[in-house]
């Protein structure tokens, strides 16, 4: 039977995007390259949304932030210190746009799946610090694949 309309994309350019994140580098977090690295699976321009996997090492801490659209997190191992609860393996977390809390803290080893559909805001005491979001991603991917060249070289 055929459909009551034409389902056809306008857009033949439209593809899946596929990350094989087990064949992907680790890249170390600039500001604690020992405790802290991510794989960057996505970024999408079109909507500001990003989705990376986290590695942090025990005791490690994302600074506060303020998120600017909706973010989930999934645990795939280890556990996290998100405002007052705790999330271990398996836990999912949808955070609101316009969520404001302190410090993020890695309990144990814990790698963990990040989807955000906007920028994040860091701050402290003093103010604003840096801002993450898709376009800031691509920058330090940018900038990791030319670290690999040189010193491959």
């Amino acid at each position: 039977m055929p459909l009551p309309q034409d389902i056809s994309p306008v857009n033949s350019t439209i593809m899946d995007s596929l990350a094989s994140s087990s064949r992907m580098e680790w890249i170390p977090s600039a500001d604690d390259p020992e405790r802290a690295a991510m794989k960057i699976l996505w970024t999408g321009s079109e909507t500001g949304t990003w989705a990376v996997l986290l590695r942090w090492k025990k005791g490690y801490s994302a600074p506060p932030h303020k998120h600017l659209s909706a973010a989930h997190t999934f645990v795939i191992s280890g556990r996290l210190q998100v405002r007052t609860g705790e999330l271990e393996a398996g836990d999912y977390l949808y955070e609101a746009n316009g969520m404001v809390h302190g410090a993020t803290t890695a309990l144990e080893d814990t790698e963990y799946l990040f989807i955000c559909n906007g920028a994040v805001l860091f701050f402290n005491e003093n103010g604003f610090t840096s801002y993450l979001s898709w376009e800031e991603l691509r920058r330090i991917q940018a900038a990791h694949q030319q670290a690999q060249k040189r010193s491959a070289a």
